[in-house]
């Protein structure tokens, strides 16, 4: 499956204090500038962070158990804990995915939110079956987003992962690997199948002038209609125990990272900006619900 259009996650801020990132050790998919002005223009450029055991505290060459025990005595840093995930997730790559497919099956047949949106989409001549609602791991990367030098900023360090995706050619991505629980599953399926009917009834423009203000209209819709952002899922899960407008809350903030993580988006206040146009609009469009239903 080619790269989704619309992604259900978004950066996640790892911890990792810039100061113990020498730029030596920071550059695995660098290239070297032919000139001044094309290295500034590098230097503005996000960088992945490959694991260097020195530096990290992680040894991928010893055994899987030995290195837990060293990030239980706090002997690995940060960094070493997400390349030690990373890792396990590829070791159970099968089990993950075979999980993932049983629990999607269960959900088409069982599931209340599911099975309404698979009918609704249907109603628009549009499948969503095994045949393109896939399981997969996705990777995660620990993402260096370099500050402005002239303006005193420090790099910013990120674990770029994701949770599922929509493409309009292909269908819905689950990230196994990311799944928590059937009920996760359920949360991220819906939330993609809520960008599945836009698609087939809006003709969403993904990739046109329009595609900011789309995407954030349907991120806005999917967070909302999907259940994800329901008061149970924040304070149990994400521990956001606030109850005056805490949904809202929500709802806009994974919509501002959705609309990030789009390449033609400059930053966070672009993406806010954004956001902020449609959201009177497309909050309260709960289609093809009558009414928001998790």
């Amino acid at each position: 499956m080619s790269p989704a259009p619309t992604t259900n996650a978004g950066p996640a801020s790892s911890g990792i204090p810039p100061s113990s990132l020498p730029t030596s050790t920071i550059t695995e998919n660098d290239t070297k500038p032919s000139s001044s002005s094309s290295s500034k223009a590098n230097d503005l450029l996000p960088r992945y962070l490959s694991n260097d055991p020195s530096r990290t505290g992680y040894d991928p060459s010893i055994q899987w158990w030995m290195n837990y025990f060293k990030i239980l005595t706090g002997q690995i840093t940060p960094e070493g804990i997400e390349h030690y995930r990373e890792d396990r997730y590829k070791a159970n790559e099968a089990r993950d995915c075979a999980r993932c497919e049983a629990d999607r099956d269960w959900l088409f047949q069982n599931s209340p939110v599911v099975r309404f949106l698979r009918e609704k989409v249907a109603n628009l001549n549009g499948v969503l079956d095994e045949t393109n609602v896939v399981c997969r791991r996705c990777p995660s990367r620990i993402v260096v987003i370099p500050g402005n030098k002239e303006k005193g900023e420090e790099d910013r360090i990120e674990v770029a992962r994701q949770g599922g995706g929509f493409s309009p050619d292909h269908g819905i991505l689950l990230c196994a690997n990311e799944m928590r629980n059937r009920g996760h599953l359920e949360d991220t399926l819906a939330h993609e199948m809520v960008h599945a009917w836009d698609h087939l009834r809006w003709k969403v423009d993904w990739f046109g002038e329009k595609s900011l203000r789309h995407a954030a209209c349907t991120e806005i819709r999917a967070s909302m209609l999907s259940g994800e952002c329901r008061w149970t899922r924040e304070s149990i899960v994400r521990g956001n125990w606030t109850l005056t407008q805490q949904f809202q809350n929500c709802v806009r903030m994974r919509a501002i990272q959705s609309v990030m993580a789009r390449p033609t988006c400059n930053n966070d206040v672009h993406a806010t900006k954004v956001v902020n146009e449609v959201w009177d609009s497309c909050f309260a469009d709960k289609r093809p619900f009558e009414e928001i239903y998790r």
